[in-house]
């Protein structure tokens, strides 16, 4: 699919992040898009900015869970009746939080609410959508991974099991689903998106959408932590985006988002016994993405 004038795009978690930047850029594309996500507020925030690049576009936004079969369905049928439809041309199951990060210490509340939306709601959403893709001329699914889908690990003392797990399982169903779709639905392509830190706010989305509640100090304190994720990161949403659709134009299976994920790619592939060993492995790090010096803070692995 080179050109994306015209089609009709769904989105999972389009209110803010990459999924906000996503539905800017299709619209300014010529797409006409769908997008779900859980602040009703915000997602009418991204309508507007597609709208002012593309005033002419279809952009309807919509309340959903992607962890919840009904809700998808009920987006599903809200899609078809609001875009006038019977198929849509690009699926990304874009939708994620972050928490449950220790199996043994978490509530089992947050682990699966984590676990639910970055596994669940890809699953679900390809369940629901994808005979919407089938049924058109020529499609393409695009499902969002992460580099803890090949390096479940954010360093040698941060647990972070429920999002490594679902990542994980987003990327060997993503890959599966190349050879199912080339057998039964070959004009359906798919795309496995892997961003490293991305500057999105998704450390604050987990805790408004996670399972855990928290205290006024720690909500103070993790609301610190989620602007500095993001003005840390080396790589803007906006910037993402745009790899991700070029990777698509381009039908590229696989789509490392940023150096760092290109990095710790490398590094797991070249040395994966060495992949949890902590500062042996910064080492690894440093001569995967070509670099002299580590330096921890920065914002970026690299």
């Amino acid at each position: 699919m080179k050109q994306f004038a015209g089609k009709i795009a769904v989105v999972t978690g389009g209110a803010s992040g990459m999924g906000r930047e996503l539905v800017k850029q299709l619209a300014a594309a010529g797409a006409h898009v769908a997008t779900c996500d859980l602040s009703e507020t915000e997602m009418k925030e991204s309508r507007e900015l597609a709208l002012d690049l593309a005033p002419s576009a279809r952009i309807t936004t919509h309340l959903c869970d992607v962890s919840d079969e009904a809700g998808l369905e009920a987006f599903r049928d809200e899609v078809l009746d609001q875009h006038q439809t019977d198929h849509i041309h690009l699926l990304f199951n874009n939708a994620g939080i972050s928490g449950g990060g220790s199996f043994i210490e978490a509530s089992r509340e947050a682990w699966e609410r984590c676990f639910d939306i970055c596994w669940g709601g890809v699953y679900l959403g390809t369940r629901v959508f994808l005979p919407l893709l089938i049924a058109a001329p020529e499609a393409h699914l695009i499902n969002t991974s992460s580099v803890n889908g090949f390096w479940a690990s954010l360093g040698p003392e941060r647990p972070h099991t429920a999002y490594s797990a679902a990542k994980f399982a987003v990327k060997g169903f993503t890959e599966a689903l190349i050879t199912d779709l080339a057998v039964h639905a070959p004009h359906v392509g798919v795309s496995l998106v892997m961003p490293g830190h991305i500057g999105t706010g998704i450390v604050a989305n987990s805790v408004r959408h996670g399972a855990d509640s928290i205290d006024e100090d720690t909500a103070n304190m993790l609301e610190l932590a989620a602007e500095m994720f993001r003005e840390n990161a080396p790589m803007t949403a906006s910037e993402a985006a745009t790899i991700i659709l070029d990777g698509v134009r381009e039908n590229h299976w696989r789509i490392l988002v940023g150096e760092d994920a290109a990095a710790i790619d490398a590094a797991v592939r070249a040395e994966p016994e060495m992949a949890y060993e902590g500062d042996a492995f910064v080492n690894v790090l440093r001569r995967a993405g070509g670099k002299d010096e580590f330096e921890p803070g920065t914002g970026s692995i690299l």
